[in-house]
C-alpha cells in the first residue's frame, strides 16, 4: 500500500476565504514526520509555481510527488480547458508526479452551491474528460476523475454517466461520494477497474445527511466535524482495502480530510488526525 499526504488535511485549500493557511515548511515536515511517502501538491500558488523551484521546495523533506488536485471547468462549450491542463502537466514533468486529479468545477466560487448541468453541458464535460485522459498519457500521466460535493459530478447517477460514457479513472474519494449519496463500498464492487485513485476519508454519515437535505452547507459541514480520522466514521475501510486489494489496485491511498483552521494551531494541530488515519490505513494494509 503506498500512502501519501495532502495539503487540505492542514486546512490548505483554494477556495477564497477558507480559513487559515499553513506554510508548506510546517505542513510538508510534519508530513515526512508522521511517516507519508508523498503528497499532492495543494493548491495553485500554495508551493512554488516554477517547476525547478517546486521540486527545491519539496527536496529537504524526501517527498515524492503523487500529482496535483486540478478543478477546472469542462462543461461549458464556450470554455476549453486543455491549456490549463497542459499548464499542469509541464510541471509534472519538472517537478515529478504521474495523476492528475481532475474535478468538474462548478465555474462558482466554492463547493456550496453549482448550476444544473444540461445535456449540452454533459456531453461537452464528457467529451473533454476522453480529450484530457489522452492528452495526459501520452506525457505518462493517468487522469483520475473526482467526484466532489459542489461540482458537477457529485451525485451516484453523475458518476454512473461518467463511468458509463466515458474512458476516465475514478479517484475514489470516500467522503465526497458517501456525501453525494454514493456508497463507496458497493461503487468499488462494480467498478474496482475503473479506479485509479484513492483519496481516503471518514466521515459521519448523519452530517452527510443534512448536506445533502441542504440543512448545512458543505463548508458549514466541514467547520461542524463531518471528517474524523480513518475508522472513526461511517465509511467500511476493511471492505474497501480487501476489495481494492483483490482487484490488484496498484495507486496511491491518499490521507486528504477537508479540515477549516480558524486561525494557527496553537498545540499540534491538524497532524494528530493525520497520524491516528494513517496507523489505522496501516492496519488495515497489514491485517
Amino acid at each position: 500500500m503506498r500512502i501519501a499526504g495532502a495539503p487540505i488535511s492542514w486546512g490548505v485549500c483554494e477556495v477564497p476565504g477558507w480559513g487559515y493557511q499553513m506554510s508548506p515548511a510546517r505542513v510538508l515536515a510534519e508530513m515526512a514526520a508522521v511517516g507519508l511517502e508523498a503528497t499532492e501538491v495543494g493548491p495553485r500558488g500554495w508551493l512554488p509555481e516554477e517547476p525547478a523551484e517546486r521540486a527545491q521546495t519539496l527536496f529537504p523533506y524526501g517527498l515524492d510527488v503523487v500529482g496535483a488536485f486540478v478543478p477546472v471547468v469542462l462543461h461549458d462549450p464556450d470554455h476549453d480547458p486543455v491549456p490549463e491542463v497542459e499548464r499542469e502537466l509541464m510541471n509534472f514533468e519538472a517537478a515529478g508526479g504521474d495523476v492528475l486529479v481532475l474535478a468538474a468545477a462548478s465555474g462558482l466560487v466554492g463547493y456550496d452551491e453549482r448550476p444544473v448541468l444540461d445535456e449540452r453541458g454533459w456531453r461537452t464535460l464528457l467529451r473533454n474528460l476522453d480529450r484530457i485522459t489522452g492528452l495526459a498519457a501520452v506525457q505518462g500521466v493517468r487522469t483520475t476523475l473526482h467526484p466532489h460535493v459542489g461540482t458537477m459530478v457529485e451525485n451516484g447517477e453523475e458518476v454512473r454517466r461518467v463511468l458509463e460514457d466515458s474512458v476516465v479513472g475514478l479517484c475514489l474519494d470516500t467522503g465526497h461520494l458517501l456525501i453525494g449519496g454514493t456508497d463507496p463500498v458497493a461503487l468499488v464492487r462494480r467498478h474496482a477497474d475503473r479506479v485509479n485513485h484513492v483519496h481516503a476519508k471518514d466521515v459521519r454519515a448523519d452530517l452527510a445527511a443534512r448536506v445533502r437535505a441542504g440543512e448545512l452547507t458543505y463548508t458549514d459541514a466541514v467547520r461542524a466535524g463531518i471528517y474524523v480520522p480513518l475508522g472513526e466514521g461511517d465509511v467500511d475501510f476493511a471492505a474497501i482495502v480487501a476489495d481494492l486489494g483483490e482487484a490488484e489496485f496498484d495507486g496511491w491511498f491518499v490521507l486528504e480530510q477537508d479540515t477549516v483552521l480558524a486561525g494557527e494551531p496553537v498545540d499540534e494541530g491538524p497532524v494528530a488526525q493525520v497520524r491516528a488515519s494513517l496507523a489505522y490505513l496501516r492496519g488495515l494494509a497489514g491485517a
